[in-house]
């Protein structure tokens, strides 16, 4: 069988909903790997937050974190890492705007720096995986170069307000895209950058037919991703606008969906 590429989004995809990879997904995923498949992470979380999942699937691929805003290779210096930051005037005006919109806090990343508006025990606990360096104070005094991405956390009833206030006033500079649990969180990256894009570069490099590419995802962030892959597949708790535009549905992250679905594309009988 010609080589495929899988894509794997994290949360709410590849992890259950305790952040584990279920045993028979990853026995899945293992023998596919050995049978000289492809598989790459593809999430909207920084590479500190999600190396954990890449070791513990023994990946030797890119990876792409920040919903495409930065991919690089782990374990390979040869491939061209590419990091997409967003104008920092531009980040500058999103802090003042925002500020006086119902939000809870806007947090700004820089590859493994975060900055929070406002201390948050919370958040920390969210954001601290990996050790990253974390400062707080307004955004504006503390930043000293463009961010890879910036966070709007408020809540759920005020998220659609303030998505409306960004395409009214930024459409043509940013891209924007809510998360899913455990937090209303609104995750801004510069205009142009999504997973589908991220997946064609990556695709690429490991000399992948586009038309052998396999997708899982279950949030707004992922709907490039699913358009483009010739194989775009919702989990089963994913949102009903993504199970829309996915070729198929299958099972949910808690039951093995990614798992199920490769076994019967591949014919493993696993």
């Amino acid at each position: 069988m010609e080589k495929h590429l899988i894509c794997l989004d994290l949360d709410g995809t590849l992890l259950n909903d305790e952040k584990h990879i279920s045993p028979y997904t990853k026995r899945v995923l293992q023998y596919l790997k050995k049978s000289g498949h492809e598989i790459i992470i593809s999430t909207g979380r920084p590479y500190r937050a999600s190396v954990d999942y890449y070791r513990a699937m023994d990946m030797n691929t890119p990876i792409i974190n920040f919903n495409g805003a930065y991919i690089h290779h782990p374990t390979d210096n040869r491939f061209e890492p590419k990091h997409e930051q967003f104008d920092a005037r531009i980040a500058s005006k999103i802090f003042q705007d925002v500020s006086q919109l119902n939000v809870k806090n806007i947090i700004a990343e820089v590859r493994d720096q975060v900055y929070i508006n406002n201390y948050d025990q919370t958040l920390f606990e969210g954001f601290s995986m990996g050790n990253p360096e974390i400062k707080y104070g307004k955004l504006n005094e503390l930043l000293t170069e463009s961010p890879t991405s910036l966070l709007i956390q408020a809540e759920d009833d005020e998220i659609p307000n303030i998505k409306k206030h960004l395409n009214k006033h930024y459409a043509e500079f940013i891209e924007h895209r809510r998360w899913g649990a455990p937090f209303p969180v609104i995750e801004i990256v510069k205009k142009g950058i999504n997973k589908g894009k991220a997946v064609k570069y990556v695709a690429e490099y490991l000399n992948v037919d586009f038309d052998n590419i396999i997708a899982f995802g279950d949030e707004d962030n992922d709907n490039e991703m699913i358009q483009f892959a010739n194989y775009g597949i919702a989990m089963g708790n994913a949102i009903p606008e993504l199970k829309e535009i996915a070729n198929e549905v299958t099972d949910t992250n808690n039951n093995d969906g990614i798992g199920k679905y490769l076994n019967k594309h591949f014919g493993l009988n696993m």
